[in-house]
């Protein structure tokens, strides 16, 4: 007699996900959580950061300044003095809690769980000038003390994400969900440091106006501190905001045609 077939094990979840725990309302039919949570990781600039403690395992949350590669991995600065950085040089697993704040009950904003593995950036490796020009726009303070020989910086290889959008607004999400797709970008990719600098130093009254009329922000000298092919990214002191191009961009001629096209609707407001 032939031996049954056994049942395949069940595939295993992925860290941080909640089978089986959201409510049959979630997610509610006008919430967008992929865009939701790509909103959050480009536009918040600190988040509680957990490691796992080196000596009893125990999970150990700090705060960090934060950033984000081209592709949207999270980018953090820590000194080897920290407990957190002597946390992940013995295990780099870890997740990274960003927060949209402001009036009212915290629980109301929506925040975004990250879940992977952080990996230091040596100063020798290739993609350490980007990792650090890229940070530094977003936290120009950091350059005070990122040329430390204590200081390093990590990326995080998203594996998985939770969202928490309020009531019947949560979602698990697989990286590919949060990040953003570069392939086919490097023409982009290569021209973004000098069309960062042009658009601030020659077209800065177009960013002020992406910032006023698109994105409804107060006045003020707002500045690009970066761009994906998904959007750009605006500065102004600890303000930050996150705008969307109306579709993937890959190539510096694309790059020219989106952000003209976006002045123009902003001018047009």
């Amino acid at each position: 007699m032939a031996e049954a077939e056994k049942p395949a094990p069940a595939a295993a979840a992925p860290p941080g996900a909640m089978p089986d725990r959201l409510p049959e309302t979630a997610p509610a039919p006008d919430f967008d959580p992929k865009a939701l949570a790509k909103s959050l990781l480009r536009a918040t600039r600190a988040g509680a950061l957990a490691t796992i403690d080196r000596n009893t395992g125990h999970p150990f949350a700090s705060l960090v300044n934060v950033a984000t590669d081209a592709d949207g991995a999270p980018l953090i600065l820590t000194s080897r003095l920290s407990t957190h950085t002597a946390n992940l040089e013995q295990d780099g697993r870890a997740s990274l809690l960003l927060a949209a704040t402001g009036k009212g009950d915290p629980l109301a904003h929506p925040r975004l769980t990250l879940l992977g593995t952080f990996k230091r950036i040596a100063r020798e490796n290739a993609d350490e000038a980007r990792v650090r020009r890229r940070f530094l726009a977003r936290h120009p303070k950091s350059q005070l003390y990122a040329g430390f020989a204590d200081f390093s910086f990590w990326r995080l290889d998203v594996v998985s994400a939770h969202l928490n959008g309020g009531f019947a607004r949560a979602a698990d999400l697989k990286a590919a969900d949060v990040m953003t797709d570069i392939s086919g970008a490097a023409d982009l990719l290569e021209a973004e440091a000098g069309a960062v600098a042009h658009m601030n130093g020659d077209h800065a009254e177009a960013v002020r106006l992406y910032a006023t009329k698109l994105l409804g922000a107060e006045d003020g000298k707002w500045r690009l501190s970066g761009l994906d092919p998904d959007g750009l990214d605006l500065a102004l002191g600890d303000a930050t905001l996150r705008l969307p191009f109306p579709e993937r961009v890959t190539t510096a001629q694309g790059l020219r045609k989106v952000v003209v096209d976006l002045a123009a609707k902003a001018r047009a407001l």
